[in-house]
Order: structure tokens, then C-alpha cells, then sequence
């Protein structure tokens, strides 16, 4: 009859060598089964440019002891995790589970360890490659826009007629808009106004009227002009 007990307890003792400073028993003394924590770490060690911190992702991995392990599976948790999102934490726990279907029959917690561990290193060499392509998508997008600042748009007939449109239907507005803005008369020049007002006929007599400088002109002195001998070419 198997010692299930006795097998648990070996374990532990033999995790503690290996984990001295990472494992950490959570259950008290006079629990039933053991509870304890291992923090599983890793860094992507391609993909990363030069400079750049590499992707690192962890988790603490719950592992606790049934009441007839290892013939059956731990119970496997994941309390906490970084630069992990949910979906990854479930997929890993769905991986362990499948490893320690491998593994009844014998103490298994070392291995799902070591399976867990090289699960995580998988995700960040992922992550990193991911995280590398969207930098340089994102640069061959800024470099495609900086591009087309310098190039311009490149003119069709489709493109210059929509242009001329738009064009000749801003004209119109701007000469509507200064049709309404201009005075409706037209200022007369002084030939016009003199033409067009006859009052401005006589307004140098009346100006030299108002002056008292009116010369009275007797037209009779005037009236015998045609009997005048007057010699073309005096000397």
C-alpha cells in the first residue's frame, strides 16, 4: 500500500534543496495537505534589439498536495502573474494539466516546474517578436506618411476636376460676397457729374457774383464787327 504521506513529505524535502530561497510553504503545520508557492521566471533572449530591456514574464505557481498524490494530479493555481494576461495563465494551467496526466504514478511537481518554465520562455521570445514587428510597423508607418508630405498628391483627371469645382464654386462666392459689400451706384467721375448736372453750367458766374467780380458786357459794341477792316498780316 502506497505511503502517500510519506511520499508528499520527501518531496517537499527535496524541493526545499533544490529551491531554497523561491519556495514558500503556505499551509500551516496541522493543515491535511500541503500548500506551497514556486515563482517561475522568464527573459526572451532573441528578438530583443540592442539597448532595449528584454521581455521578461513570471508567475507564482500553487501547487497542492490530494489526499492520494502523485496517483492523481496536485492541484495547480497561478495566484499572480507578470506581463501575462489572463488567457496565457489559463492556457498554462491547461498545459500543466495535460504534463500531469503524463506524469501519475510519481512525484511530478520538479517536472510541471520544468515544463511551466520552458512554457514561459516560449511566450516571451513571442511577445518580444511581436513587440519588435509592431515597433517596426509603427516606423515604417511614420516613414510612409513623412514620405507622402514630400511626394504630394499625385494629380488625376478625377483629382483636377473635383479641384476645378471646387475652385470656380469659390470664385463664385467671393464675387457674390463683394457684389453685396460694394455701394449699387457707381462714383461719377467730374466730367460725368458736370454732364449730368446742369446747374454746374453757370456755377463760375454765380461764384464771381457772390464775389461782387460780375463784369457787365454791353453786346451792342459787338453787333458791327463785320464792317471792321482788320488786316490779317500787320507788322
Amino acid at each position: 500500500m502506497t505511503d502517500y504521506k510519506e511520499e508528499q513529505a520527501n518531496e517537499i524535502e527535496a524541493l526545499e534543496s533544490i529551491y531554497p530561497d523561491e519556495l514558500e510553504i503556505i499551509s500551516e503545520e496541522d493543515a491535511e495537505f500541503h500548500c506551497f508557492h514556486i515563482p517561475v521566471k522568464a527573459e526572451a533572449q532573441e528578438n530583443v534589439p540592442f539597448g532595449e530591456e528584454p521581455m521578461i514574464v513570471s508567475c507564482v505557481l500553487q501547487f497542492t498536495y490530494t489526499a492520494t498524490y502523485p496517483d492523481e494530479a496536485p492541484v495547480m493555481e497561478i495566484p499572480s502573474s507578470e506581463n501575462l494576461e489572463d488567457e496565457h495563465t489559463t492556457a498554462l494551467l491547461e498545459y500543466l494539466a495535460q504534463q500531469a496526466e503524463e506524469n501519475l504514478g510519481m512525484v511530478m511537481v520538479f517536472t510541471l516546474y520544468s515544463v511551466a518554465q520552458e512554457w514561459l520562455m516560449e511566450k516571451a521570445e513571442e511577445m518580444a517578436l511581436q513587440r519588435q514587428e509592431e515597433k517596426e510597423r509603427a516606423a515604417k508607418e511614420l516613414e510612409e506618411l513623412e514620405r507622402k508630405k514630400f511626394e504630394g498628391t499625385r494629380v488625376t483627371i478625377e483629382t483636377f476636376l473635383a479641384w476645378k469645382d471646387k475652385f470656380d464654386a469659390e470664385m463664385a462666392e467671393m464675387k457674390r460676397q463683394k457684389a453685396v459689400q460694394e455701394p449699387t451706384s457707381k462714383k461719377l467721375t467730374g466730367k460725368e457729374l458736370f454732364m449730368s448736372d446742369n446747374t454746374l453750367d453757370d456755377s463760375d458766374v454765380r461764384f464771381l457774383e457772390e464775389d461782387g467780380d460780375t463784369v457787365q458786357v454791353d453786346e451792342t459794341l459787338f453787333q458791327d464787327m463785320d464792317d471792321l477792316d482788320l488786316d490779317e498780316d500787320e507788322d
